[in-house]
């Protein structure tokens, strides 16, 4: 019975530091592997061509949308879904898990317009290279048409993760991603009897990764989460539900999209200068990827515990899981920045990098590397506003940054005719957007955590917090 409590309420009892490592190191070890299978993708697509990788980069804010859809949308189900736990009302849990799986299919219908009818006039809108066009609808149509499976992936894997089952998502995401990085270059330069699809290639690698994880995660939630019963039978779209989803999951979905504008806007402001400049500004998403996605992943793991705690009244392990969780989120983008002042010629090497890529990419890799230190504290803050239920706290920074000083910043600095003075908007955005996360995070403190009952849980366990 004891070893029962404590596996279901490991949330509310586990010493902090452990819940954090339990929770979020599978899921930071899985989104490794994912960021390392979007730097191999754009390392194979880099030996097509130059304008190739380009088409692939300018991919991005449509493909950073669709993410921005089906995470934002999972934030809210899970964000709700812990609470409902950590209150122990396993009816309402149902209810949340059963809208979530018909918010996927609404998600799903929404990408599938776009990639049968938007692709082509997104290219053409930021260049009139008609290789880079053709290799962009290549890869992009594909992507969106059968974006089923990244939808179906990310919400299981929130499901999973909201009943602290983050060891599941290591297994679903290592699987998608191993899959995607096996069949890029048999797809991509046609091995092993595969016929040579290109771009194609790449993008086809990359959805079925999508679908195989999406159909071990479905399997996974069906045998391994038993506190989550989704029963479609019975169910129908609670409208009262879907708005308290979103009304948490739309702030994250406008944060999020809101880096599509931005990229969207960059690439038609580097491209003024050259393709190669907008093709390094491609190579560097991808490098970044692999330093945010585990701070994401610690992201991931926090929600649910600052959720459930909050949930419980317990201030003082709410207190406890956001002092670890920003040392945590720090320290990894400060090892971030170190190795992209260092070694930046020979990851741009990694890319088929010409003496033009390198000239503009090196100075690029260190200059936006400045900003990794104090994003690491604004993404672990805004776990924290959007397990309280204050996306809408995230969403003002992330548009103050992205829309209202980088963009503007940059397009002022085009000016000057140099491009290597534009990748100077990144670090002076995050300087602006560090000061606002401390104002929100006071605000937060002396708003709701203050009013916690801290000693409530702890009395009642005994436990250590």
């Amino acid at each position: 019975m004891e070893e029962k409590r404590m596996e279901e309420n490991k949330m509310g009892v586990m010493p902090v530091n452990r819940l954090i490592l339990s929770m979020s190191l599978p899921i930071m070890i899985s989104m490794l592997v994912q960021a390392l299978y979007n730097i191999v993708d754009s390392i194979f697509v880099a030996k097509i061509s130059e304008n190739a990788l380009t088409a692939v980069s300018m991919a991005f804010p449509i493909q950073n949308l669709m993410i921005a859809v089906g995470v934002g949308t999972a934030v809210g189900v899970n964000a709700l879904l812990a609470r409902a736990l950590g209150a122990k009302d396993y009816d309402r849990v149902n209810r949340i898990a059963e809208n979530a799986v018909f918010l996927v299919a609404v998600s799903y219908a929404l990408f599938l317009v776009i990639g049968l009818f938007l692709v082509e006039p997104f290219y053409r809108s930021q260049t009139d290279i008609e290789e880079i066009i053709r290799h962009g609808k290549e890869y992009l149509t594909v992507c969106c048409c059968l974006s089923f499976g990244v939808f179906t992936q990310v919400m299981f894997e929130r499901l999973l993760q909201a009943t602290g089952k983050t060891i599941y998502t290591m297994v679903t995401q290592g699987i998608g991603a191993i899959v995607n990085i096996i069949l890029d270059p048999i797809m991509i330069f046609g091995l092993f009897g595969c016929p040579k699809m290109g771009v194609t290639g790449a993008a086809a690698a990359t959805v079925i990764g999508q679908i195989v994880a999406g159909i071990l995660s479905v399997w996974l939630n069906h045998t391994k989460n038993h506190e989550v019963k989704i029963r479609m039978k019975e169910a129908k779209p609670d409208l009262q539900v879907i708005r308290q989803i979103y009304g948490i999951g739309v702030p994250s979905i406008i944060m999020q999209a809101i880096g599509s504008v931005m990229t969207y806007g960059m690439n038609r402001i580097l491209i003024s200068f050259t393709a190669t400049a907008t093709a390094v500004f491609g190579v560097y998403f991808k490098l970044q990827s692999f330093v945010f996605m585990p701070v994401f992943g610690l992201n991931n793991g926090i929600i649910p515990i600052v959720a459930y705690n909050y949930g419980a009244k317990n201030r003082k392990r709410v207190l406890s899981t956001i002092r670890h969780s920003i040392a945590y989120a720090m320290s990894i983008m400060t090892l971030g920045f170190l190795v992209l002042q260092v070694f930046p010629g020979p990851l741009l090497q990694m890319f088929n990098a010409s003496d033009t890529m390198m000239g503009i990419g090196i100075p690029a890799l260190r200059t936006i590397s400045l900003s990794f230190i104090p994003a690491g504290f604004g993404i672990a803050c805004g776990s924290v506003f959007q397990a309280m239920g204050r996306s809408i706290y995230s969403m003002f920074v992330s548009m103050a940054r992205q829309l209202v000083v980088l963009l503007p910043a940059a397009y002022i600095l085009a000016g000057f005719g140099e491009v290597n003075f534009v990748w100077w908007a990144f670090p002076i955005a995050e300087l602006m957007s560090l000061v606002m996360t401390v104002y929100f995070m006071i605000r937060i403190y002396q708003t709701v955590i203050r009013d916690l009952s801290h000693d409530i849980r702890e009395r009642k366990t005994g436990d250590p917090v």
